[in-house]
């Protein structure tokens, strides 16, 4: 059984200042005599400075410099052991390693008038999605809170250097965020606390191939991000052949939970729909779909295929999707044929899987 509740990680946020609220950062710099005041003022250097040698900050006084040279609370930025751009000159992806020698992907993509990251919350996928990169991959480990924190400063920085501010999350790289839950919320609290980065809620999308306990979970706890749902079958049987996790929790237990959490939210709900050729791209399909959603807050992204090494399928057609959002659209329900970006870096959606720690 697949639950929302995380298993073991090579580390904890414990152990990584990354992961620690304002709270925690007051709490040690009490243990040794500092001022809460000076606590917030690295805090704030770290997540909103983000600055990696906070320790030496001139922000902080030189007899608090002095104490704080002597413990071990780095930030330790993540290694590129790869970086690529794709000649679609908008997306850039990083293979970032972490302190176990585990490696993620992340990826910076530019859109008319924003930027955004797309981060992982695994190492490897349980998951188990056939056409998806990283669920061929197989899963490896959760990864804790300050890992997720580090990739989206690892964009910021990159963003700060050229005079930009990331604004812009989706969480949507390896891994399902639901699994991870409880590192993925602390993330998410760090990253938009008002004196760090101060991401708006509005701005990240987090991605769930639909586990129903942590989709009602988000909705009982209040949380504010957007929500994506990867659906891509209208049946059990074909959603099944696909998504394995709907063994687990079938379609009308997924929609109910979907529309408990836009009943408690308010909000709607983006369900992704891999468009894959002679699979999911029918007429048919597309009406029972539209008879699917008709009862739900939502907008479909449309997905033509990314092509990945472990599965044959192809993307649909342009005509194809075009036909397929038009009958989405006789059945009231609106939808977007998403732009593909970075597929030559292998960048796009269901394509990233990371490498081995030797790579």
């Amino acid at each position: 059984m697949i639950s929302a509740t995380p298993a073991a990680t090579s580390a904890s946020s414990a152990d990584d200042p990354l992961g620690w609220t304002p709270e925690e950062w007051r709490t040690r710099f009490a243990s040794l005599g500092i001022k809460s005041a000076h606590a917030d003022t690295a805090w704030a250097a770290v997540h909103r400075g983000l600055v990696v040698d906070w320790r030496a900050s001139p922000a902080l006084p030189e007899s608090v410099r002095r104490a704080l040279a002597e413990v071990d609370w780095a930030v330790r930025p993540l290694a590129v052991v790869r970086e690529q751009a794709s000649v679609d000159g908008f997306t850039r992806k990083f293979l970032l390693r972490l302190h176990d020698g585990e490696t993620v992907e992340t990826v910076l993509m530019r859109y008319r008038g924003r930027v955004t990251a797309c981060i992982s919350t695994q190492a490897g996928c349980a998951m188990g999605c056939v056409f998806c990169a990283t669920g061929q991959s197989g899963f490896r480990r959760q990864l804790h809170a300050a890992e997720i924190v580090a990739q989206a400063m690892h964009v910021a920085r990159i963003l700060a250097a050229a005079g930009e501010r990331l604004r812009n999350i989706v969480l949507m790289g390896q891994g399902e965020p639901l699994h991870n839950y409880d590192a993925v919320a602390h993330a998410l609290d760090l990253l938009t606390h008002e004196r760090g980065m101060a991401l708006a809620h509005d701005r990240i999308t987090l991605s769930t191939v639909g586990l129903v306990s942590g989709i009602r979970r988000l909705a009982d706890e209040g949380r504010r991000c957007s929500l994506a749902v990867s659906l891509h079958g209208a049946t059990d049987a074909e959603r099944n052949a696909l998504v394995p996790i709907g063994r687990r929790w079938n379609l009308a237990e997924l929609m109910d939970a979907c529309r408990h959490y836009t009943a408690t939210t308010g909000r709607k709900i983006f369900f992704e729909w891999t468009l894959i050729e002679g699979h999911n791209d029918g007429p048919e399909t597309a009406a029972a779909l539209g008879k699917l959603l008709v009862d739900q807050h939502a907008h479909v992204n449309l997905i033509p295929l990314n092509p990945t090494e472990g599965f044959t399928g192809r993307a649909a057609s342009l005509d194809r999707a075009k036909r397929f959002q038009e009958i989405l659209r006789e059945h009231g329900i609106p939808s977007t044929i998403r732009q593909r970006r970075g597929i030559d870096i292998a960048a796009g959606c269901g394509q990233l899987a990371g490498a081995s720690a030797a790579d």
